[in-house]
């Protein structure tokens, strides 16, 4: 599954992408994240991609014609899916992220200042956010979907197996991850529930679903 990311900073998720399950699943070439800067689309010598706001008003406004240019040097994939990251736009959960697992390409367009042209509405299939909050760039949204939805990319993760039983995952999707412990056995009188010793896989089962 590719992932394309477009920025006007498109080193500013570098260490994130790199570490860890992201890039193992790089590595293997479970999926790829490639980062795309918008202002080497400019069309002036200065590379600027933001003006002023028509009507007036503070902040600056994200370029269409920009984004435009950028989003059409992509290469997109059968089964593609373009996201502006807004802080009005419809909620992130663990069901889109599975959605969108099913699909070839994620394109994230992050919005920079006091956002980006209206125009580019035209260009997009939906707009998303991670919570009710807003933040100085839409990078940080990116990411989170980017982990949320690669995990669930078949191969991503050593074991598939843990999936089934995650919090917001498996046949009920409202279930929060039942408590985990490993050693020590007693950590200052805080001891392991003495059934998860036990040995009875059953018990065991019972507990983990009550709890």
């Amino acid at each position: 599954m590719k992932f394309d990311i477009i920025t006007i900073f498109p080193d500013i998720l570098d260490s994130y992408i790199n570490e860890s399950i992201l890039k193992r699943a790089q590595k293997s070439k479970k999926i790829k994240i490639q980062t795309h800067d918008i202002r080497k689309f400019s069309k002036n010598k200065h590379k600027t991609v933001d003006d002023t706001p028509y009507g007036g008003g503070p902040g600056m406004v994200l370029m269409v014609e920009p984004i435009y240019k950028c989003l059409k040097s992509i290469k997109k994939k059968r089964k593609s899916k373009i996201i502006l990251l807004d802080p009005a736009g419809k909620q992130f959960n663990q069901k889109m992220a599975q959605r969108y697992a099913n699909l070839d390409q994620l394109i994230f367009i992050c919005g920079r200042y006091e956002g980006v042209d209206a125009r580019v509405d035209k260009l997009i299939n939906e707009k998303v956010s991670i919570g009710p909050y807003v933040l100085s760039g839409g990078e940080l949204g990116a990411a989170v979907i980017t982990e949320a939805v690669a995990r669930l990319v078949p191969g991503v993760l050593g074991s598939a197996e843990s999936l089934q039983y995650e919090t917001f995952s498996g046949k009920k999707a409202d279930v929060i991850e039942y408590p985990q412990y490993t050693r020590p056995e007693n950590f200052k009188g805080q001891k392991v529930p003495k059934i998860l010793l036990s040995g009875n896989h059953k018990e065991i089962e019972g507990w983990r679903k009550n709890n």
